[in-house]
C-alpha cells in the first residue's frame, strides 16, 4: 500500500514555478496575490519532485486534483498560512492543515454538533475536527456533503507534543 504524506513550507515563487507547464505559469500569472501563486505553483512542484518533472496535473468532476498519467495514483492537497501538505496513495485520499492559531469558533458553531463539540476539551480540537472534516469531505470525493450533517466524527484521541510548541 502506498501513502505519502509529505508537509513543508510553500516553497518560492520562482522556484516552484521551475516545475509548471506554460498553461500552469499562465494561470498563475492571473493571481494577483503572490501567496496566492505560491500555492498555486508550491503544490504542484511537490506533486512533479515525488511523481517526475511530467507528471499531469488536472481537475475532476469535482474540482479536485488528479494526477492524469500515472494510473492509480490519488492525491490530496491542502495550503495555508505558508505551508502545504500533499498526500499520495494508492487509494482515493483527503488531507487538510490549517495554522493552529486561525480562529475557528465560526467553524466550530457551523460544522460541528454539540456531541462533536464535546468530544475534546483541548482548545486545538476546533482546528482538528476541522481538519478532519475537510479530509473526510476530500476523501469522499462529490460535491454537496454538508460537513455538520453528512460528516460525523464520533471519538477523538488528541495527542500532542509540547515540544513541538502546541498549547
Amino acid at each position: 500500500m502506498m501513502r505519502t504524506l509529505v508537509v513543508r513550507p510553500l516553497a518560492d515563487e520562482r522556484d516552484a514555478a521551475a516545475w509548471a507547464t506554460c498553461g500552469e505559469l499562465a494561470a498563475a500569472a492571473a493571481f494577483s496575490s503572490e501567496l496566492r501563486r505560491r500555492e498555486y505553483l508550491g503544490w504542484r512542484a511537490l506533486v512533479r519532485e515525488r511523481l517526475g518533472r511530467d507528471a499531469a496535473i488536472a481537475y475532476d468532476g469535482v474540482g479536485a486534483p488528479v494526477v492524469t498519467d500515472r494510473a492509480g495514483v490519488h492525491l490530496s492537497v491542502s495550503h495555508a498560512a505558508g505551508w502545504v501538505a500533499l498526500l499520495l496513495a494508492d487509494a482515493p485520499c483527503g488531507v487538510d492543515i490549517e495554522s493552529a492559531d486561525r480562529d475557528f469558533s465560526c467553524a466550530a458553531r457551523r460544522c460541528l454538533t454539540d456531541d462533536e463539540r464535546r468530544l475534546s476539551d483541548s482548545p486545538l480540537w476546533p482546528g482538528v475536527a476541522w481538519c478532519a472534516k475537510e479530509a473526510l469531505y476530500k476523501l469522499a470525493g462529490r460535491r454537496g456533503l454538508d460537513l455538520r450533517r453528512d460528516v460525523r466524527l464520533e471519538r477523538a484521541r488528541l495527542a500532542i507534543d509540547p515540544a513541538a510548541g502546541a498549547t
